[in-house]
Order: structure tokens, then sequence, then C-alpha cells
């Protein structure tokens, strides 16, 4: 399920640019309403918008 957040458009933008309105959708709306995003958070340890080390 993880999977599917890490290759998602809206997201990978969101952690990519870490700016406008995906990264907003994604921070506010999608990460506490997605499954595949709080499957991310739960396998990497991080929220679906923040930036990969």
């Amino acid at each position: 399920m993880a999977q599917k957040c890490v290759e998602c458009t809206i997201c990978t933008t969101a952690r990519k640019k870490q700016r406008g309105l995906a990264f907003w959708f994604v921070k506010f709306i999608e990460g506490g309403m997605c499954p595949a995003c709080k499957a991310y958070e739960k396998v990497y340890g991080r929220k679906a918008h923040e930036r990969v080390p």
C-alpha cells in the first residue's frame, strides 16, 4: 500500500517541490484520509509530504 503513495503523482510532486497546491493538498487533506499515505507514514516513518532525505 505504501508503494502506491511512492508512485502517486500528487504525493511525489509534494515531496519534490515542498510548496504549491499539491503540497497543501497532501499535507492537510489527503494525509488524513488516504490509506496509501497512512501506510507510507507507517513504513517510512515520515509523512507523505515530507522531503525524502
